[in-house]
């Protein structure tokens, strides 16, 4: 009998997901669900029908972070361990590179990978029972997919640096108020709430989601000035696209527009 898949993939509409399907393992990562979401990333990325991706989890929880199991059996492997947090790396900074806009659902625990994980999107709903913690520092650990970087890149220094050193968990409200989510649902509203989202990013110029998405994020990591000057110097390519073309057009016509 075979091992059931950790990561469910599908196409629904204009929407990649991804659905983590571990529920009973809190739907911690493994090596396996890292090459699945790498492989469904670059097969949505080459499909020109999807324009959105949502990460989605079974059961009552996000994520936890890696499978402990997985990381028990490196041992004193160094390298194998170094390994697998470059796997982990390179997935989050794919997710964070795509050209589609990535949102994530977030319900129940979403503790050290798994928030790690939720970083890298570039939306996240929550859940009003979501919790959410790093707990690297509970079991000796450090993360290793990026939460040293990207924790206090969203929420501060200070509030990143307690919420790593104590392990301990904040709630939905609190993550909310810290910039962790953009939105936060009655539990039983969460999926349907977020699926709306990616449908309605469907309806929208891709090329200018694209667009925004990369400037907005290599504009973080570059003196303004310089991040102005790469907006500015977008504009004269872009505004002559098709897709452009039709905006203004539907806008005169009052009519909604129908994009490539």
């Amino acid at each position: 009998m075979s091992e059931a898949q950790p990561v469910l993939v599908s196409i629904e509409g204009r929407v990649g997901v991804l659905e983590l399907a571990r529920p009973e393992k809190f739907n911690a990562m493994t090596e396996r669900a890292i090459e699945i979401i790498g492989q469904a990333l670059g097969e949505f990325e080459a499909n020109q029908d999807v324009r959105a991706i949502l990460i989605r989890a079974q059961g009552r929880n996000f994520c936890t972070g890696d499978d402990l199991d997985e990381i028990d059996s490196f041992g004193s492997d160094g390298d194998q361990a170094g390994e697998s947090s470059l796997r982990g790396h390179r997935l989050l900074q794919r997710l964070e590179a795509s050209h589609l806009p990535v949102v994530a659902a977030v319900q129940g625990l979403a503790l050290a990978g798994g928030l790690e994980f939720m970083l890298a999107a570039d939306v996240v709903f929550l859940a009003e029972n979501a919790r959410i913690g790093d707990q690297h520092a509970q079991f000796g650990l450090i993360p290793g997919w990026g939460g040293t970087q990207r924790l206090p890149r969203i929420i501060g220094m200070r509030r990143a640096l307690d919420l790593m050193f104590s392990a301990r968990w904040i709630d939905s409200a609190t993550a909310m108020e810290w910039g962790l989510a953009n939105y936060v649902l009655p539990d039983d509203d969460l999926q349907s709430a977020a699926m709306e989202y990616c449908i309605q990013l469907g309806t929208r110029n891709g090329e200018g989601i694209a667009l925004m998405k990369r400037l907005a994020r290599e504009g973080m990591d570059l003196p303004i000035s310089q991040a102005l000057d790469s907006e500015r110097l977008e504009i004269p390519a872009f505004l002559q696209s098709a897709n452009v073309a039709e905006g203004v057009a539907a806008f005169m016509q009052k009519r909604k527009p129908e994009f490539l």
